[in-house]
C-alpha cells in the first residue's frame, strides 16, 4: 500500500540508497549532490523538504520515493512544478501515477495554486508516460533546453488547469 506522508529520521539510509542510484537521477536535476550523502540526506529530511509541498512516498513501511510541488515566485506565484522520483525496484508499478494522482487534489484543494507543470528529459519517456496518464497535456517541447553530463535534451513541459 502506498502513502505520501513527511520525510523523517529513520528516511537517511533508504535516501542515500535510491539517490546513488545511477538509473534514478540520470533524468533529475543536478542540483542533488553525486554521491548522495547522509549528510544530504540530512539536510533533506530536517531543511529541504519542508519547502514547498513535498512528501515522501512510502509503501509497505519503506520510503521509496519523493514527490513535491514547487511554488513559483512573483507573477509566477499560483503555479508550480511537480517533481518526482521512485525507486528503480518500484518503477513500472503504478506508483508515480498512483502519487501524482493523490498529489494534484491535495494542491488545488488546500492552495491557491491554478497551473501545474511538469518539466520532463525527452528520454524520459516513461515519465512523459506518467504525466500523460495522469492528464497532464504537453504544452511545449523546448529544443536542447537541458544540459547535463555533457548531453543535450530537449525539454517536454507537460501542464494540467485547476478547473
Amino acid at each position: 500500500m502506498m502513502i505520501l506522508r513527511e520525510f523523517k529520521e529513520d528516511d537517511k539510509a533508504q535516501l542515500v540508497h535510491i539517490l546513488n542510484e545511477p538509473e534514478v537521477v540520470k533524468y533529475l536535476s543536478s542540483k542533488i549532490p553525486k554521491p548522495y550523502t547522509m549528510q544530504d540526506a540530512q539536510w533533506w529530511i530536517s531543511t529541504g523538504s519542508k519547502i514547498g509541498i513535498v512528501k515522501a512516498i512510502e509503501c509497505n513501511g519503506t520510503l521509496i520515493g519523493c514527490i513535491g510541488a514547487d511554488r513559483g515566485e512573483f507573477e509566477y506565484q499560483r503555479s508550480a512544478e511537480i517533481g518526482y522520483w521512485i525507486g528503480k525496484d518500484y518503477w513500472r508499478q503504478g506508483v508515480a501515477t498512483q502519487a501524482i494522482n493523490e498529489l494534484i487534489p491535495l494542491i488545488f484543494k488546500t492552495t491557491d495554486i491554478v497551473r501545474l507543470f511538469a518539466s520532463v528529459f525527452s528520454k524520459n519517456t516513461a515519465s512523459i508516460r506518467v504525466l500523460d496518464k495522469c492528464g497532464l497535456q504537453l504544452e511545449a517541447i523546448h529544443k536542447k533546453a537541458i544540459y547535463k553530463d555533457g548531453k543535450f535534451y530537449d525539454n517536454h513541459v507537460f501542464s494540467l488547469l485547476k478547473t
